[in-house]
């Protein structure tokens, strides 16, 4: 498996090429967001709908289709990177929000701080999810606040309540 940022910027391209809306979420999001390392194998992308996924385009650069689960529509990028799209109507401000970001010779729009901070708390809230992965959800929206605390005041109470 390559560097995930490279899968990154491919997707990326792919995306933009076929005028997807999209936003890059997850632990990638979370590594942009905040100075501490934080390590991802996979590239999460929440997209309107499934149906606008550009599957022949993902497929002409080399994406391999590798599933479908309760929540997500999962590929593997050319270098074996794994990449998670998720249609959760939860995610509709994340993509109208999204971030254009510079990558390389590209631009990737990323979810934005405090949209990542509401994604991150409602994963964690999710009771289904492993433990070991709500805990991280919440490292990850603890950590973004700790470098924005602005953003700390935009969150609902019920959201406060998550993070105590």
């Amino acid at each position: 498996m390559g560097d995930p940022k490279d899968a990154l910027a491919l997707l990326a391209g792919v995306l933009e090429g076929a005028s997807v809306a999209y936003a890059i979420i997850g632990g990638m999001a979370a590594q942009v967001w905040r100075k501490e390392p934080r390590a991802t194998l996979d590239v999460d992308v929440a997209i309107r709908s499934y149906d606008a996924l550009p599957r022949e385009a993902l497929v002409a650069a080399g994406f391999r289709k590798t599933g479908v689960h309760s929540h997500t529509e999962n590929w593997e990028a050319p270098d074996g990177s794994p990449v998670q799209f998720a249609d959760d109507e939860a995610f509709e401000e994340a993509i109208r929000t999204a971030v254009s970001l510079p990558l390389g010779d590209s631009f990737v729009r990323f979810v934005s701080p405090l949209e990542l901070v509401r994604a991150k708390l409602r994963a964690h809230a999710d009771s289904s999810r492993r433990k070991s992965k709500r805990l991280q959800d919440l490292a990850d929206a603890e950590a973004v606040l700790e470098e924005r605390p602005e953003l700390r005041s935009e969150l609902s109470a019920a959201e406060r309540a998550l993070l105590e």
